[in-house]
């Protein structure tokens, strides 16, 4: 840059005001890039002030200045190898005590730092009093007071920044008493000094500490500069192992507990709260919540009431929304073309095949609406943080991160999430092994496409024990991602990066009800949005792969022989009644629809006057159709109706023959019943073999190809009551075994995709997808073939596999990963 120009960096935690102080200073200056070789977003600006034009770089929002994640070494590198001539540490002033952790990182590394307490206008509000003069002092720059969304301390900030660039005075550096680590600090900063040439272009004390924190790019640095580079990381190594041998804490975490120390002993120095101020009650609720044994007890709890809410008491509500749906179904019945006696025209058998399919979804939209509505709650509430600070204390045992919390909460932890912004949420893991893992584990989640096959089989196998079922089947899949993670942490991901755990805790807070109801409202319609366009999409497919190539021709022949054959029965036995020469032709297909309507209008009327004047209305359509459907007392009208009966029976047997041939002939029925020798040893017959298949496009789609894989024999009749009906044989141990299948299935199409994108490779999408399909075949098969041989009841198996599940996982919880880093928690 020329004399006239300089420039500025502002570094500061997330949700400092950064941004905000950003456009303050720049206003409509701005330019939005990328650093090289990596995606994070690089904000420029400018401004003129005292004849210089000032350029200044936000850089990304970050808690430390470590190498861990590409935010934290964007950071780093931008201040130590472009040199701004000031650096303005932004800070929340409201938070003073947990922001001071990354400005002694940035006055460790001795360049000039401005402190800019933003947020000022929080402060006053609650009171607090902050001794700008005794801050300045104890950290030996620059204060700046502002509440930029006002304007207020703008220009005093920029002419602070002018003064320090003009006068670029020595910046003494501040010295955190590291205590029993000192010794080591000092033995390595003499080894950098006289084995290096560093001394002139970094802080020798900063590039010790690095070197104990286990820093990667340090070593790397340390490698690049010293000629014999393998004594010098050996002996750094072994102050390391020294350190947290003799001290038994990990040398990372000694650090950070001393910059805590010190920032706390600074805040109780600078900042006076009020008199008689009692403590926030955020922090009295969190010594429950947050309680180390009640913690995860009442988290436990929350999620119990979650499913015993959203899946129970929505289940009762599908009472009242199915009827609608099946009107739905009649509306299409009726403005499709009539269907013949064996002959049903291809637009009507694929229009209803369509709305079977997205009413299968669509009943459960009660369930859904409830379950978003509870988690907009714990959203809206503040509890989610809390939750992720509960669960790093177990995450970090399996190779997980605590941020790996949200995208496993969006992926389906609390069931009814998405894999796909699951997946797209990891970009934000700090350390690359705990992302990869969490990548390849989200799929594996109870993601809302999961819902429908849990909640069908659930009510059919389990309806006794409904909220343990659904209990077992959400917590199930977390005790196996863990296990996986661990698996995968241990073996393909061994080799990268950790990094430490940061998370900050805001305030509880209540929700609105506008709030939790717009976002229940609007996750369901993104539900309902996606079966418009992905389910149908899928269930065409479907519709085609099953209905051809169809029915041969010698074979359509021999059921149009039977049906004339049952036809000129019916007729024979009718012979010489009054029905005969009335139900000659079309008219014999109109009874029999006739006699459907009736059916199913009888079966929705209660109470005498309600049956009479459905009977009135009836009879009025066609006297002589309803003299065969309700004879009474006149015996000639009961003979044709029992014959008739006998002609409808046979209708049925034929179309039932029909269907079974045409899907055991078609495409998706042939490769279903070619994997049967295999899914048989899991309890998977062909039909279930071709609801599976369906679903990798799609999960949503394995309940609607159930949907439509079972007929309705009634007007309206359930999913659950057509699926027991058509599957006699199927036990509560199968469809154990077909729900830990799908706990295990494979990603969707759209969730490949998004794997591919932030794992940025097409190996890692395709590790995604096998994986999962080996890993849930071998374990439905142990499940079904053992709980088969051992003669166990579905839910003992479900008992014995989850208590086995419980001991593997704990037991790898006390496996350490090689690398493996200790978690800090960031203070609220």
């Amino acid at each position: 840059m020329n004399a006239d120009t300089f420039l500025v960096a502002l570094a500061g935690q997330p949700n400092c005001g950064k941004s905000t102080v950003f456009n303050a200073l720049t206003g409509a200056s701005q330019h939005v890039a990328n650093y090289p070789g990596v995606t994070v977003d690089k904000m420029t600006g400018w401004y003129r002030h005292n004849g210089y034009r000032v350029e200044v770089v936000d850089l990304p929002g970050t808690y430390s200045l470590t190498s861990f994640s590409p935010e934290e070494r964007v950071s780093r590198d931008f201040i130590l190898h472009e040199k701004p001539l000031v650096t303005v540490n932004v800070m929340d002033a409201a938070n003073l005590k947990r922001c001071l952790y990354l400005t002694f990182q940035l006055l460790e590394m001795e360049i000039p730092v401005v402190l800019n307490l933003n947020m000022m206008d929080v402060v006053e509000n609650q009171g607090i009093d902050i001794d700008m003069e005794k801050l300045s002092q104890q950290l030996g720059i620059p204060v700046v007071p502002t509440a930029m969304k006002s304007g207020r301390g703008k220009k005093e900030l920029r002419h602070v920044i002018d003064a320090m660039a003009a006068a670029r005075p020595a910046v003494p550096p501040l010295r955190i008493d590291y205590g029993e680590m000192e010794p080591f600090i000092r033995e390595i900063v003499d080894r950098v000094a006289s084995e290096t040439n560093l001394a002139g272009s970094y802080a020798l004390r900063w590039l010790a500490i690095k070197l104990m924190e286990g820093d990667s790019e340090v070593r790397r640095l340390i490698q690049e500069r010293n000629p014999d580079a393998d004594p010098f990381i050996a002996m750094v190594d072994q102050s390391r192992t020294a350190f947290e041998d003799r001290f038994e804490e990990a040398p990372e975490v000694h650090i950070a507990n001393c910059r805590y120390k010190a920032a706390g002993e600074i805040a109780r120095a600078c900042l006076t709260r009020p008199q008689g101020a009692s403590r926030p009650l955020s922090d009295k609720i969190d010594a429950v919540v947050c309680h180390r044994l009640l913690g995860p007890v009442i988290l436990v709890g929350v999620i119990w009431l979650l499913y015993y809410l959203a899946i129970v008491q929505g289940y009762t509500i599908t009472n009242y929304t199915w009827p609608l749906l099946a009107k739905l179904r009649s509306l299409t019945e009726a403005v499709m073309p009539s269907p013949g006696f064996i002959d049903i025209p291809l637009i009507r058998e694929f229009s209803l095949w369509i709305v079977d399919s997205v009413n299968a979804l669509l009943n459960y939209i009660p369930i859904f609406f409830i379950l978003f509505a509870l988690i907009a709650i714990l959203e809206d509430s503040g509890y989610m943080p809390r939750m992720a600070f509960i669960m790093d204390r177990l995450f970090s045992r399996y190779g997980l991160h605590g941020q790996s919390t949200l995208p496993m909460v969006l992926g389906g932890i609390y069931v009814g999430g998405c894999a796909v912004p699951g997946v797209m949420s990891c970009k934000g893991i700090p350390d690359e092994r705990s992302r990869m893992a969490t990548i390849l584990i989200i799929p594996l989640l109870n993601c809302l496409a999961k819902v429908p096959l849990y909640v069908l089989l659930i009510n059919i196998y389990f309806a006794a024990h409904k909220a343990w079922a659904m209990f077992f089947i959400s917590t199930i899949s977390f005790l196996m991602v863990l296990s996986v993670s661990k698996i995968l942490t241990l073996t393909v991901l061994k080799d990268r990066e950790t990094a430490p755990f940061v998370m900050e805790m805001p305030p509880y807070h209540l929700p609105t009800w506008r709030g939790v109801l717009g976002r229940a409202v609007e996750r369901v319609w993104l539900f309902v949005r996606k079966i418009s366009t992905i389910v149908v999409a899928v269930a065409v497919v479907i519709f085609v792969l099953l209905q051809f190539p169809g029915i041969g021709k010698e074979r359509m022949d021999d059921y149009r022989d039977r049906k004339e054959k049952a036809v000129a029965a019916f007729y024979k036995k009718i012979d010489g009644t009054p029905f005969h020469d009335g139900l000659q032709g079309e008219r014999l297909m109109e009874l029999v629809l006739y006699q459907e309507a009736y059916k199913n209008a009888k079966m929705k009327v209660r109470g005498e006057d309600a049956v009479a004047a459905l009977n009135a209305d009836f009879k009025a359509r066609d006297a002589l159709f309803f003299k065969i459907v309700q004879p009474g007392k006149d015996k000639t009208a009961k003979k044709a109706g029992r014959e008739f009966k006998k002609l409808v029976k046979a209708r049925k047997g034929l179309l039932r023959e029909m269907r079974k041939e045409r899907i055991d002939q078609s495409f998706l029925g042939t490769a279903g019943r070619w994997l049967e020798p295999v899914t048989r040893w899991a309890g998977f017959n062909w039909r279930v073999n071709v609801a599976l298949l369906s679903a990798l496009a799609a999960k949503e789609s394995s309940v609607a190809t159930l949907g439509a894989l079972y007929e309705q024999e009634e007007e309206g009749e359930a999913l659950e009551n057509r699926m027991a009906r058509g599957e006699v044989g199927f036990t509560a141990l199968h469809a154990l075994a077909l729900m830990l299948f799908m706990v295990l299935y494979p990603p969707c199409m759209a969730t490949s995709i998004a794997v591919k994108i932030q794992a940025g490779s097409v190996k890692w999408m395709l590790f995604s997808i096998g994986y999962p399909m080996l890993l849930g075949l071998v374990v439905a098969t142990l499940v079904f073939s053992l709980g088969s041989v051992l003669g166990l009841s579905g839910l003992q198996a479900m008992i014995a596999f989850y208590c086995l599940a419980l001991i593997i996982t704990v037991g790898m919880g006390f496996f350490k990963n090689d690398g493996q880093s200790s978690k800090i928690g960031a203070n609220p």
